[in-house]
Order: C-alpha cells, then sequence, then structure tokens
C-alpha cells in the first residue's frame, strides 16, 4: 500500500470512527472541545505511525486505544486526575485498584450512548441555531472547518468563530453530558432533529450561491438521521425525519438539468427517482406511524412526500390528500411556511383562484417578509389565472428577495413568458 492509499485510509477510517472517539473522551473528561482535541491527536499519530507500519487490522480499536492514553497523560499532567475520579464517584485508592485501569473502562462503556450524548450536546438549545449546525458537523459529520465553510458558503474564519463560540459557551455553561431527563426530552429531541434537518434543506436547496443543490449536506444529513434513528429506535419523529430526507433525496438525480438548472418537482422525470431510497422512506414512515407518531410534524411532511413517490406521473398525485395532510400540520405546528405550502396544495386540488384566497394571510409585510418564495408562488397563481402584468410584480419582488443564482434565472424567464403575453 503506498503513502498516498494509507492516508487515504486513514481518512476514511477517521470519517467512521472520529465521533465515536469525541464522545467516548467527551464522558470522560466533560469537556466536548477538549475531547476532540485529544481524539485529533490521536489522528496525528496514525499519521505518523501507519504510513510505517501499516494500516492495524482494527484501525478504529487502534485510535481508541491512543486516544484513551492521550486523555490519560493529559489529565495526569494537568494533576487533574483526583479530582475527575471524585467527580465520577470514583475513589483513589492504592487497595482498590489501578485508577488508570478505571479511566480506560469509561471508554468501553456502550459506544450507543456516548454517540447519543454528543448528539444531544452538540444541538443544545442554548447554542445559536448557526452555532449547533456547525458544531454538529464537525463533531458528528467529521467535516473540517474549510469543508462546512464551503458547503455554507461563508468565511472559514466564520465557521471556525461559531465552533469555538459554541464550545466555550457549552463549557462555560458547564451542560451535563448526559442524556436529557424525560420532561426535557421532548424540546431537547426537537433540537436535535431542527440541526439535521436545517442542513438537509441548506443541501437540498441551497440559500445561496451558483448552484441549486449542495448533495454532500444532504449525504452528511441523512447519516446523522440514520445513526440518530438507530441510537433512538422507539423515537417515531425521527423516523419520521428519516422518512422525509429518504424520500425528498430520492429525487436529487432528477432536480437538475445537463447545465445544472432546476428542474422543479412536476417537470422531473420520474424514471429518475432513486426507488431503493424511496423504499428506505416509506419503511421508516411506517415505523413512525406504527410507534404512535402519525400526526408528527415530520411524520406528516414525510406522508406528504410519500404521495408525490406513489404517483407514477405527475398528473397522479393525489392532491386532495396532500392539502389534507398540510390542513392536520398546519394545525399541529403552525407557521407561515406550512400555509404557503397549503396554498400550493390547494391550488393544485382546487385551482389557482382558491389558492390565491389562501395566500391573501400570508401579506409581504409579515412574518414571511425577505422570504422569495411568498412571491414566486402568489406569481404562480396569477401566472395561472392570466393576470400577467400583476404577475410580473410579483417575480420581480421574488428576484429581488433570492440569494440563489439559479432560482434567479428561473423567475427571469417567467418575467420573459409573462412580458410575452402582454405584448
Amino acid at each position: 500500500m503506498t503513502a498516498a492509499d494509507i492516508k487515504g485510509t486513514i481518512a476514511a477510517v477517521w470519517r467512521i470512527e472520529s465521533a465515536r472517539l469525541i464522545a467516548g473522551l467527551a464522558r470522560m473528561v466533560r469537556d466536548v472541545g477538549l475531547a476532540e482535541e485529544l481524539a485529533q491527536d490521536a489522528l496525528v499519530a496514525a499519521l505518523e505511525v501507519w504510513p510505517g507500519t501499516g494500516v492495524p487490522e482494527n484501525p478504529g480499536a487502534w485510535l481508541m486505544a491512543t486516544a484513551k492514553n492521550r486523555a490519560i497523560d493529559h489529565l495526569r499532567r494537568g494533576q487533574r486526575l483526583h479530582r475527575k475520579h471524585e467527580e465520577l464517584g470514583y475513589e483513589i485508592d492504592a487497595q482498590q485498584g489501578d485508577p488508570v485501569v478505571a479511566l480506560e473502562a469509561q471508554l468501553d462503556d456502550q459506544v450507543g450512548d456516548d454517540l447519543l450524548r454528543l448528539v444531544f450536546i452538540a444541538c443544545h438549545p442554548i447554542l445559536s441555531p448557526e452555532g449547533r449546525v456547525a458544531l454538529t458537523l464537525r463533531l458528528l459529520g467529521s467535516l473540517t472547518t474549510a469543508e462546512i465553510a464551503r458547503a455554507f458558503l461563508v468565511p472559514e474564519p466564520t465557521i471556525a468563530q461559531r465552533i469555538v463560540r459554541a464550545k466555550r459557551t457549552l463549557s462555560e455553561a458547564n451542560v451535563p453530558f448526559e442524556l436529557p431527563r424525560a420532561p426535557e426530552l421532548a424540546a431537547r429531541l426537537a433540537s436535535v432533529l431542527e440541526v439535521v434537518y436545517l442542513i438537509f434543506n441548506e443541501g437540498y436547496t441551497a440559500t445561496g450561491g451558483d448552484d441549486w443543490m449542495r448533495p454532500e449536506l444532504c449525504q452528511d444529513a441523512l447519516r446523522l438521521g440514520r445513526i440518530l434513528a438507530g441510537l433512538a429506535p422507539k423515537e417515531p419523529e425521527v423516523h419520521g425525519l428519516v422518512a422525509l430526507m429518504e424520500l425528498q433525496a430520492s429525487r436529487a438525480g432528477a432536480r437538475l438539468g445537463p447545465s445544472g438548472q432546476p428542474i422543479l418537482l412536476l417537470e422531473q422525470n420520474r424514471a429518475r427517482w432513486d426507488q431503493l431510497l424511496i423504499r428506505r422512506g416509506l419503511v421508516a414512515l411506517a415505523k413512525a406511524e406504527a410507534l404512535g407518531g402519525a400526526e408528527g410534524p415530520y411524520a406528516l411532511q414525510a406522508a406528504i412526500a410519500a404521495c408525490h413517490a406513489r404517483a407514477r406521473t405527475a398528473a397522479d398525485t393525489d392532491w386532495p390528500r396532500i392539502a389534507a395532510l398540510y390542513r392536520v400540520l398546519a394545525r399541529v405546528s403552525p407557521s407561515p411556511v406550512v400555509e404557503l405550502n397549503r396554498a400550493v396544495a390547494v391550488s393544485m386540488a382546487e385551482g389557482p383562484a382558491a389558492g390565491l384566497a389562501l395566500l391573501e394571510t400570508l401579506t409581504p409585510e409579515g412574518a414571511l417578509a425577505g422570504y422569495a418564495l411568498l412571491p414566486a408562488v402568489r406569481a404562480d397563481f396569477l401566472m395561472k389565472l392570466g393576470r400577467w402584468k400583476e404577475a410580473i410584480v410579483e417575480l420581480e419582488r421574488a428576484v429581488d428577495l433570492t440569494d440563489n443564482a439559479r432560482e434567479r434565472d428561473i423567475l427571469r424567464e417567467r418575467i420573459a413568458a409573462c412580458r410575452a403575453r402582454t405584448g
């Protein structure tokens, strides 16, 4: 194996094992930032040693053993071993055995619990949404600061600052490295799911830049969602979110044209939809419903996505059912965005005039101020009603509000089509 092959192997192993390493170390040292540093030390050791010795038979175990030693050395150097054992309920006594053995045993407990704790820490509501996203991708997605910055089209120092600030906030607040207790579990889980879906959405429809999609973010979010479903198999909304992401991701291959231009849902070639992802999404949705979560916000959105997935053609779409599901979603999880999507579904089921009537409550000065999709949807309804001049006004407003170059191209094409209609 060449040196380049070994480096590639180390990078792949790190992607797989880093979250597990950081999770185990964080439980031991009670500091996420320090845990990441110690895990990075193990990675550096692998980069130094493996090119000469070859990749070990169990590289993950090698990294974990090295990380354990780094953690123990760190605690000894800082003369904090005794205090750490007191915090963990241990008595350091010669008759009770070697304290190092006790520390090592801590890292050999259930990995699943450690990972779940790390998920809840990285997505803690004490952090800003931007901080949660950056820290989650760093600790659980194994992305570098540069990779996160590229994905979100922001300067690398900005992402680095978010990560440092998030770690400092957790440390200063003495956030315990433990699973939330029952009374706060629902709220904390909602924060976790929100972060994962934020990551997915930014990949599925980029808010800025020249590309309509950033597939690597979708894949990171899907991987995190699948891990979470394995760690919390009895939580219906976890399966609901996984179902939603699987079903939406199934359309990725049909959402872009040859030059990267967006292809909207009703115009997509459904033969290009990924049937494996559709099947996985439907199975996850069935799990959510079997666990009593049919009316969870993510499960409801997944049920809507399933309506599209089951339709062989756009004309076969069950729009009345989709509109009904949006009515339930608006009751369970009310928001202006849900109402906007409900208006689209109603327009497809009952006609554009019915959809336009629902939009009357969503004024541009309201909660959706600055949201380009509101005037874009209004323009679509107006175009279908032949009200071309009014549609142009809405489309121009949408152009001004969007930061995505591909989206602007679509809107400008529609403006040209409307102007052609007005003579």
